[in-house]
């Protein structure tokens, strides 16, 4: 069994290495690009989907 306080530095050193490795890997200049990319077609979807759930239902006809 480790030790509460062995586990927390353990903890505190993973977080940081993946905060590096995020760091870096945001900062480059594709990444930056792609990232925009995704963003505005992500915000375009939503809005996509918000005007089909705003419009009022078809119902199929009768046979």
């Amino acid at each position: 069994m480790m030790h509460p306080e062995t586990h927390l530095a353990l903890h505190h050193a993973r977080a940081a290495e993946l905060r590096a490795q995020a760091d870096a890997y945001r900062l480059t200049a594709g990444t930056r690009r792609s990232y925009r990319l995704r963003t505005r077609l992500g915000w375009t979807l939503v809005e996509v989907g918000l005007r089909l759930a705003a419009t009022a239902p078809r119902t199929a006809p009768a046979l």
